[in-house]
């Protein structure tokens, strides 16, 4: 098996199964429309919160897709927002802001945050490892073997293979869940 690593991919730990199967099990509902707006609007408050706790200023964007609730954090006109961007400092201002939302809500959290375009860009460095592991399979490799990464980051992934048209699976459990690109 081939190894793509990447700087900064263990942004967040996840269980062994994906969030909707094990809800699912315990008979929790998706959330409806309405309670991704209100996660989002309580989200939005603790990261004011913090934002102001920081002295930096910027604006916040609530959405609601795919289940999940998404809050984006854009620069303001005179803040700094690089200095909480960065992959780790997202992924535990993230977990942080889930159990505010889980605290009021009582309900667990599947809320994605955005700070400065911490995803997009992320999302891009994914791109090119796919990239990279596309190129090793082309060169002859048997599969392509990535770095852990989140549930998330591995969606992401598993999109990517399946546009380039060839098959992917997460393998190993816990912080070591990894995907794996083979031929399809």
């Amino acid at each position: 098996m081939s190894d793509i690593t990447s700087p900064d991919t263990d942004l967040e730990g996840d269980a062994d199964r994906s969030i909707a199967e094990t809800a699912a099990d315990h008979g929790v509902t998706e959330p409806s429309e309405q309670e991704l707006v209100d996660e989002g609007d309580i989200a939005a408050d603790y990261i004011e919160e913090l934002l102001d706790i920081a002295d930096l200023d910027g604006d916040i964007d609530i959405d609601a897709r795919a289940g999940r609730a998404y809050v984006s954090v854009t620069a303001g006109e005179s803040s700094d927002l690089r200095v909480l961007s960065k992959p780790d400092t997202v992924a535990a201002m993230q977990e942080l802001t889930r159990l505010a939302v889980q605290n009021r809500t009582g309900r667990f959290s599947r809320l994605i945050l955005d700070i400065g375009g911490s995803r997009d860009a992320r999302a891009g460095e994914l791109a090119a490892l796919v990239d990279r592991a596309v190129a090793r399979l082309e060169e002859g490799a048997a599969s392509a073997s990535l770095p852990p990464m989140s549930s998330y980051e591995r969606k992401i992934v598993h999109d990517l293979v399946a546009e380039r048209g060839l098959t992917s699976a997460s393998e190993g459990e816990g912080r070591d869940r990894h995907t794996v690109i083979t031929r399809a």
